[in-house]
């Protein structure tokens, strides 16, 4: 007689047991990743909001739109300097250059933010701070964010690439949640779009948490 020889209860547990520990690994340490994501976005935006407060009170000017950028601020003797109307703002809404982009230089050279950026009339990753998903970052003076009546205001976007469930958690730590109100709101900046509310309820203003929307951007209002 043959003897079928499979495999016993305990045997089937242990494997079991340890399919649990590998899984409950890797959920443990997709978490850890979206922690430390969501850590970084709020230490960029309370770090650039801490260098536009302390350039403003040095040079009694805004970065980017400082006029004598050329003359007080250390290796800047190469810099963009802008029109001094208090305002960081494009060429095309009349400023000299793109005080939006220059304004990343003139931080750097006076030691506010690190890196070394340098001008050009194009933003890309020499000249402007990237967010954890690679997009760019902005700081200007502009109306590009979620209001029914958005008007004029100096604000720091976040970039777009952002999924909306790590944007829902930087609103919970650092506002009030909501993608349409607060001091964190939803931002088209950089090709972001909420047209099919992929991003943030548009009635209710939460941030779509459950079926989170990959490419999703915010912007904090000064």
């Amino acid at each position: 007689m043959r003897r079928h020889r499979g495999f016993t209860l305990i045997e089937i547990a242990i494997v079991l047991v340890i399919i649990g520990l590998l899984l409950g690994g890797v959920l443990k340490g997709q978490e850890l990743i979206t922690s430390a994501r969501v850590r970084n976005l709020i230490a960029q935006q309370d770090g650039v909001k801490a260098a536009y407060f302390g350039f403003l009170d040095r040079y009694r000017a805004l970065p980017g739109d400082y006029g004598q950028a050329k003359a007080n601020i250390p290796a800047c003797a190469s810099c963009q300097e802008g029109n001094n109307n208090g305002q960081i703002t494009t060429a095309a809404a009349g400023a000299p250059n793109e005080e939006q982009i220059s304004a990343w230089e003139h931080l750097s050279k006076a030691g506010f933010i690190t890196g070394s950026y340098v001008y050009s009339g194009t933003a890309a990753p020499s000249n402007t701070p990237v967010n954890p998903y690679g997009g760019l970052t902005q700081l200007v003076f502009d109306n590009v964010y979620q209001d029914a009546s958005p008007v004029n205001r100096h604000n720091l976007k976040t970039g777009n690439n952002i999924p909306s469930d790590i944007l829902a958690e930087v609103d919970r730590k650092v506002d009030d949640g909501l993608g349409n109100a607060g001091q964190l709101r939803f931002s088209t900046f950089g090709g972001a779009t909420n047209a099919g509310q992929e991003c943030f309820n548009t009635t209710s203003g939460a941030w779509q948490s459950a079926t989170p929307n990959a490419n999703c951007g915010a912007t904090t209002l000064f």
